[in-house]
């Protein structure tokens, strides 16, 4: 290559701060308004409102069909959006999923992501427009909004949807620009709507007049608003921030266990998020009292997610520091910038709404007056062709004695006076439409034009009238696609106190005196230390306590069942009852604990190690267990034979009488001296012996034996149990002999008629029968002889107790 045919050098001086300054005004220009911030119109940014756009154009509509997300990326990006197909796809995504938009523009079939997860590739992805992108796009066929030229000046796009509904504060909106940022929280569609048209028609309505209507967000998963000062405070100013938690409900989440259920999370806050957190906290000791998290979130249930408590701390205070140190408590800062005008702006409830509806109003007009335009030229041709139907045999001659297409037109137009269009118009008429039911038709059209147009003009015309329209259809597209509020708001006058002002020290529960109740019934409960001052009223009608006794919340207390084994429970999760004991408030022992069909609760007593354990079974065995109890969850305090099961309990001192009552009327009591406590496994000693088929039905332990009387109940075996209720007496336990350990007893009743069985008996003061159809028992008020009859019965004596 010769010199001559090199290009000479141009070397331009440039100020670098200049070319820097220019650059960078490009770039954020660039960003703001292209990119980054939505438009206050159809809150839709401009990748968004081109997917929608183009997929109105692609008549992918909610009745169609699915199709490939790849291919309404590459749709987008080749005829609009020319740049990164994961800017595309990702905005795609983000308009799928419910958990980020209140109301989805788009109907996504596959793996769309999760909070916690990202989406699938666009070539596995399928989708299609949801109902609501139709109401973006309604009327864009009708002239309402501009339109301007794509990158490569070759198709148009709109500058800004039709938008039948206020997006941008439904679905809210977030973006980083250059220098400014928008975060906008969703809220309720009908709730905006209703506060939308307040407005069009009180113009002059203040923030406050419209919060009325729009108390405040409606996250789309829910959760709890604590505080509604910062939003009022964003309402106003378009600045302000709230409070989410989330929605908690204290469980059983399995018979000794208590949990805390979460079943929303705050906005845009995932369950592995949360998950993460709390093992975090677990391992710094900043979280006490929990002891396992399971998540049981599927897609037919939805968000469940199961904190389980350690025995002994308050659910109430374990929550405080969930909220404390975990997501499960997060702030949402507004900052409601939008583009008005071309220009970003910071707006408030009323800008926000003002804006819109101004936007919906142009639109209406736009349409009225495309709709009146079409109207009017179609009447224009049916008024030429009636011309020409009433006069079809000279309109036929005229045009065959026409030499030209254009000499036909003119001579049209002068016989008949027809404008161009319909002349031209008459000429390419059909001749079937030249009968007599065709001139009906054009008749009827042009009468019902008529009457459109003039309803038209009419709107048009009166301001008002075009108001109400507006109002009228956003009302019909509330109740088209709008639905109930999620979010839960709480105002100031209710809220706790903040976490970032409140101390927590512990979860545990505080050791306070408690009294722990067990019914006859089988009802369990923990009540204050005043239950004894609650009277018969604060107890279930026609029950009795079996057992009662004083302890502390932060104490164990064994549930001793019939198969012989201790099931060891925190007192602080036994069910409590207020300060007196309510059996509305209690629970069944055999639920709380979890017990099988064949299995029973015999009794509850402290795990002390100051008195043994005294109990007998239905073989006749006693047994006293020594006062060493493990600490385990569950043990055996005693080897049980085939068939065997443990009928009572009650601790024991060696100065107590024991006492055995048998189904064949035989009464022995001995005293506990007797017989030796033994350790856990042992399978005690014979403590009555029992004649052919005979069983024991009751075993107590008697402190006072002066004072005690003994209540039996006698019926008939071979009638169906709970039908006969036989006949009962009472009788002091004086009448009856003591004899030694492992002897037959003495008689406790003289059966009468059919009678040949005991199927009740106690031992103890203060009776209280129980009926098992919930009727009250009419006792014997005399005592009886030990071998005495009873006095029939009105009611069959279910279970009992003292009062």
């Amino acid at each position: 290559m010769t010199q001559e045919n090199v290009a000479p050098e141009r070397i331009q001086d440039i100020d670098l701060q200049h070319e820097m300054q220019e650059s960078f005004l490009e770039y954020s220009y660039s960003v703001i308004y292209a990119r980054a911030l939505p438009d206050a119109r159809d809150g839709l940014k401009p990748v968004q409102r081109r997917i929608v756009y183009q997929m109105g154009e692609m008549g992918l509509r909610p009745e169609k069909g699915h199709v490939k997300s790849a291919r309404v990326t590459g749709e987008v990006m080749g005829k609009l959006h020319p740049h990164g197909d994961s800017a595309i796809y990702d905005a795609l995504v983000r308009m799928a999923q419910p958990f980020s938009l209140r109301v989805p523009l788009i109907d996504g079939h596959g793996n769309f992501g999760s909070l916690d997860d990202g989406p699938a590739a666009a070539r596995y992805t399928e989708a299609r427009l949801t109902a609501a992108s139709i109401l973006m796009n309604e009327g864009l066929e009708e002239d309402v909004v501009d339109f301007k030229p794509n990158y490569d000046a070759q198709l148009s796009e709109p500058e800004v949807l039709p938008a039948a509904f206020p997006n941008l504060l439904v679905n809210g909106s977030a973006g980083i620009a250059v220098g400014m940022a928008t975060n906008m929280a969703p809220h309720n569609l009908r709730e905006v709507v209703n506060a939308a048209i307040f407005l069009l028609n009180n113009p002059q309505a203040t923030v406050a007049d419209l919060m009325e209507y729009v108390p405040g967000p409606d996250l789309p998963t829910g959760g709890i608003i604590v505080g509604l000062d910062g939003i009022r405070d964003a309402y106003e100013t378009g600045r302000g921030s709230f409070k989410t938690r989330a929605r908690v409900s204290i469980e059983s989440v399995s018979p000794r266990k208590q949990g805390i259920v979460v079943t929303e999370l705050p906005y845009l806050v995932g369950p592995e998020k949360v998950i993460e957190k709390i093992k975090d906290g677990v391992n710094s000791k900043k979280l006490q009292g929990i002891a396992d998290v399971t998540d049981l979130t599927d897609r037919n249930h939805g968000l469940r997610l199961v904190i389980e408590l350690k025995t002994g701390f308050d659910p109430q205070s374990v929550l405080e520091l969930l909220y404390r140190y975990t997501p499960m408590e997060d702030s949402f800062g507004i900052n409601n910038v939008a583009l008005v005008n071309g220009r970003p702006a910071t707006l408030g409830l009323r800008d926000l709404l003002g804006v819109y509806l101004a936007h919906r109003i142009v639109v209406t007009r736009r349409r009225s007056r495309n709709r009146l335009g079409k109207r009017q030229a179609r009447l224009h041709l049916v008024e030429g062709l009636l011309k020409a139907i009433l006069n079809i045999d000279e309109v036929i001659a005229i045009i065959r004695n026409s030499d030209e297409v254009d000499e036909a037109r003119t001579n049209l137009m002068q016989t008949y006076t027809l404008s161009p269009l319909q002349a031209e118009y008459i000429l390419e008429l059909r001749l079937r439409r030249l009968t007599k039911f065709s001139k009906l038709e054009l008749d009827a059209e042009a009468n019902q034009l008529s009457s459109e147009i003039a309803e038209l003009e009419a709107l048009l015309a009166n301001d008002s009238a075009l108001r109400a329209l507006v109002a009228q259809e956003l009302t019909d597209v509330a109740a088209k696609a709008g639905d109930e509020r999620r979010t839960t708001l709480i105002d100031g006058s209710d809220q706790v106190t903040p976490t970032a002002s409140r101390k927590v020290v512990s979860a545990e529960l505080a050791d306070t005196p408690c009294t722990v109740v067990l019914t006859s019934s089988g009802m369990i409960a923990r009540a204050g230390v005043a239950t004894e001052s609650a009277g018969p009223s604060k107890r279930r009608k026609h029950d009795a306590v079996r057992v009662s006794f004083s302890t502390t919340t932060r104490s164990d207390v064994g549930f001793l069942t019939s198969k012989g084994r201790v099931l060891r429970i925190h007192v602080g999760d036994i069910p409590s009852s207020g300060e007196a004991f309510d059996p509305g408030m209690a629970a069944a022992a055999k639920t709380f604990l979890g017990l099988a069909k064949d299995e029973v609760v015999v009794t509850v007593l402290e795990l002390s190690d100051q008195s043994s354990l005294a109990l007998g079974t239905k073989q006749g065995v006693v047994k006293r267990v020594l006062a060493e109890y493990p600490p385990k969850d569950e043990f055996e305090v005693i080897s049980l034979k085939d068939g065997d099961s443990v009928i009572g309990a009650a601790l024991a001192q060696d100065s107590d009488e024991l006492v055995f009552v048998t189904n064949d009327a035989q009464l022995l009591h001995f005293s506990a001296e007797n017989v030796r406590p033994q350790g856990r496994p042992a399978g005690g000693m014979a403590g009555i012996n029992l004649s052919d088929k005979a069983s024991v039905i009751y075993f107590g332990v008697v402190s006072d034996t002066a004072s005690a009387v003994v209540l039996t109940a006698a019926n008939a075996s071979d009638v169906i149990p709970g039908t006969d209720p036989g006949s009962a007496k009472l009788s002091s336990l004086d009448e009856f002999p003591g004899k030694g350990r492992a002897t037959g007893g003495v008689r406790a009743q003289r059966f009468i008629r059919s009678e040949d069985q005991l199927y009740a008996a106690w031992v103890g003061t203060n009776p209280a029968a129980l009926a098992s159809d919930g009727r009250p028992v009419e006792l014997p008020t005399e005592l009886a002889k030990r071998d005495a009859s009873g006095a029939l019965l009105s009611n069959v004596i279910g279970s009992v107790g003292t009062l």
